[in-house]
């Protein structure tokens, strides 16, 4: 399909420096974005459900009902 003047040619691009090194570097490039990205979304996680648990637990705690200063029951029982 191609003469081996192509060939050659095609074979020494492929195999020059230049070409090697930018193909290491976006190996490397690659391998730091997935990195982050996968700690990333390890942490976001992690932060999601403990603001979520901190909302909830705030939302119990305002929801119970106070009650009346007649209501207070301090723990004593009278005796009869």
């Amino acid at each position: 399909m191609f003469s081996g003047e192509v060939r050659r040619m095609l074979l020494q691009v492929i195999t020059s420096w230049q070409v090697i090194a930018v193909t290491i570097v976006l190996v490397i490039y690659l391998f730091i974005v997935n990195y982050v990205a996968r700690l990333n979304k390890r942490s976001s996680r992690g932060s999601l459900t403990s603001k979520n648990k901190k909302k909830e637990k705030k939302a119990k705690g305002s929801a119970a009902p106070t009650p009346a200063a007649g209501d207070l029951d301090l723990g004593e029982e009278s005796k009869k």
